[in-house]
């Protein structure tokens, strides 16, 4: 069984490309994580996880998933983490994870895809994007075969660097850049509440139909390259920026919604404020789960409906 967690979409396409090779179901815990559900997961098949890397390790909430559920039926699990440059030595800190789960370590695979930390880099043009991921497709291919046949990555000694950013820097990093007080909401947001839905802890609400952070935060972006209008900041670094979902997992027509939300940014008539929020209706009722395509800002007779879809997951 695959697992994965993706905040912008990148290990969400690897995951299901490797799906899609071994013939397996590939499962997202953003559900799991954010309700907080450690309740047993079973497979026959080997276990794989695909995560984003987050300061040279494994997403720390992926972490405490992995401590708390328990994992029955194959005892191997593989680890695939896309990842911007390099995973330092997150692979003998899964080995360590592995060992205390009593589970078979089957190695760590990095695949490298699109940049999507906008909070302290560049994100490249949708045209950039779809060449960094063909260039990763051979990648993706040799993990799938390998996790096919059974065999285990292929491991690289891990260097001093390496020990030095997975073990020393990511100490320090999480509690000195991940924290969610530079987010904000612009005049540019509609509060459609997409920032709310998509985020993996629970950390946004509304606020007189504005998007409020709370202090957790794992700095995963969805909120900010997800949102359909670019209404989301990152302190002054993140303006006028490229935000970042994977390419590969846009439907058509993501691409109508973009016009419209360059045409409000530009012309904030009536008539394009409401071209807007027209697609961004479309787009959330389509990319919803079937049991929640509702519409949150329609108007039901009920108020106590009304507040039932407002809050909503």
């Amino acid at each position: 069984m695959i697992l994965y967690f993706s905040g912008t979409g990148n290990s969400e396409y690897v995951a299901k490309r490797i799906g899609k090779e071994i013939n397996d179901e590939a499962v997202n815990l953003f559900e799991k994580i954010r309700g907080r559900d450690f309740s047993e997961m079973n497979a026959d098949r080997p276990w794989v996880m695909v995560v984003p890397t987050y300061a040279w390790r494994i997403p720390r909430i992926v972490q405490e998933w992995l401590e708390n559920t328990r994992l029955t039926g194959s005892r191997d699990i593989y680890f695939v983490m896309t990842c911007g440059e390099n995973i330092g030595n997150a692979g003998g800190y899964l080995q360590k994870l592995c060992n205390e789960k009593k589970m078979n370590y089957m190695g760590c695979v990095s695949i490298t895809m699109p940049e999507n930390y906008i909070a302290l880099f560049s994100t490249p043009t949708r045209e950039q994007a779809m060449q960094m991921i063909q260039h990763a497709e051979p990648d993706i291919d040799r993990a799938a075969l390998a996790i096919q046949r059974g065999e285990m990555f292929l491991q690289h000694a891990a260097a001093a660097k390496d020990r030095i950013l997975s073990g020393l820097v990511n100490s320090l990093f999480y509690p000195a850049f991940v924290h969610a007080r530079r987010f904000y909401a612009t005049e540019a947001c509609i509060s459609c509440g997409k920032c709310v839905r998509v985020c993996p802890l629970g950390n946004i609400r509304l606020e007189e139909g504005k998007p409020v952070w709370a202090n957790r935060c794992t700095h995963c972006m969805a909120c900010i390259c997800r949102c359909p209008c670019a209404a989301i900041e990152y302190g002054k670094r993140t303006r006028k920026m490229r935000r970042y979902p994977c390419p590969k997992n846009i439907l058509l027509h993501t691409d109508k919604i973009q016009a419209c939300i360059a045409i409000h940014h530009n012309k904030t008539t009536a008539a394009h404020v409401l071209l807007t929020w027209a697609a961004c209706i479309y787009e959330t009722i389509n990319r919803a789960p079937r049991r929640q395509r509702h519409c949150p800002h329609m108007r039901y007779k009920s108020a106590d409906r009304r507040a039932e879809l407002k809050g909503a997951p």
